[in-house]
C-alpha cells in the first residue's frame, strides 16, 4: 500500500488498528474519481496483506459528513463512457471492501448519502454520531444505487424496509437507521471514535486468524443454506487448532494471564 493518499488519511490510534479517513472535508467529502482510485488500492492492499492490520476504522473529515455520496459537481457534463469508465472503479472500490479480511467499524460522523451510505453498509457494522443522516438519494437523479446498495441495505434492514428506504430517496436518522438495523450504536459526537477505538481495540486483542475466520464463516453462511453454512464454518473452525495462537489462549487462561497472539 502507499504511504499516503490524495483523498486519505492513514492513522493508527490503537495497536494493530488502522483508521482511514476520508478527507475531503469542503465537499462533504464526496465521493471522486481519485478518492475511488486511493480507496481501491488501500483496500487491495489489505486483502493481499491482511496481516498487517487487526481492525479497520472508517469515518470522514470535519463534522459535517461522513461521505455524500458521489461529487456530481465533477459528474457534470461526463459523456456516457466518462461516467462509466468512474463506476467500475467505484465498483471495484465496493469489492475490495467486501472482500477485505479485516474487520471494518463504521465511525459515521456525519451525512452519509448515497456512496456514503452504502459505504457505511459495507463495514462490517458501524456506529454513528447522533447528529449522523442517511439515505439513498440515487432514484431522485435518475440513476439507482451502484455501490452495493440494493443488496447491502436489505441484508441489513430487511426487504421491505429497504425497498420502501431506496424507492423514495427519503433521508432518515441516526436513531432510525439504529432501530433498523444500519448502525449498532449512537454516539454523541465527541463520543464516535472513542466509541469506535475502544471496539477496535477490542476486536485487534483478540486472535486475529479466530477473527478473520469468524467474518469469512459469517460472510459465507449468509449467501448460502444452513447445512452448507454450517459445512463451511467446520472448515475454517478446523484450520484454528493447529495454531499458535490457540496455544498461547489456552496457556494464558490456564496461566490467568492475558493472551499475547501473533497471527500464527
Amino acid at each position: 500500500m502507499p504511504a499516503t493518499y490524495q483523498t486519505l488519511l492513514l492513522s493508527e490510534p490503537a495497536d494493530h488498528v488502522l483508521q482511514v479517513t476520508l478527507n475531503r472535508p469542503d465537499v462533504a467529502n464526496a465521493l471522486n474519481t481519485q478518492m475511488g482510485i486511493d480507496m481501491l488500492a488501500l483496500f487491495d492492499g489489505l486483502c493481499a496483506d491482511p496481516a498487517a492490520y487487526r481492525c479497520i476504522i472508517l469515518t470522514g473529515a470535519g463534522d459535517r459528513a461522513f461521505c455524500a455520496g458521489g461529487d456530481l459537481k465533477q459528474r457534470q457534463g461526463m459523456t456516457d463512457a466518462q461516467w462509466q469508465a468512474q463506476h467500475l472503479i467505484f465498483e471495484r472500490m465496493v469489492r475490495a471492501m467486501v472482500a477485505c479480511p479485516i474487520p471494518i467499524i463504521g465511525a459515521i460522523n456525519g451525512a452519509a448519502y448515497g456512496g456514503g451510505c452504502e459505504m457505511t453498509l459495507c463495514c462490517d457494522f458501524a456506529y454513528a454520531s447522533d447528529r449522523a443522516r442517511f439515505a439513498l438519494t440515487e432514484v431522485t437523479l435518475g440513476i439507482m444505487p451502484g455501490a452495493g446498495g440494493t443488496q447491502t441495505l436489505p441484508r441489513a434492514a430487511g426487504i421491505r424496509r429497504a425497498k420502501e428506504i431506496l424507492l423514495t430517496g427519503r433521508p432518515f436518522t441516526a436513531a432510525q437507521a439504529l432501530d433498523w438495523g444500519v448502525v449498532n450504536q449512537v454516539c454523541t459526537p465527541e463520543d464516535l471514535l472513542p466509541a469506535v477505538r475502544d471496539t477496535a481495540s477490542r476486536i485487534a486483542g483478540n486472535a486475529p486468524l479466530s477473527v478473520r475466520q469468524i467474518k469469512q464463516s459469517v460472510n459465507i453462511g449468509m449467501q448460502t443454506d444452513l447445512a452448507s453454512g454450517l459445512m463451511f464454518e467446520i472448515e475454517a473452525y478446523n484450520r484454528l487448532p493447529p495454531t499458535d495462537d490457540r496455544r498461547e489462549g489456552v496457556a494464558a487462561f490456564n496461566e490467568k494471564r492475558k493472551p499475547v497472539f501473533q497471527g500464527r
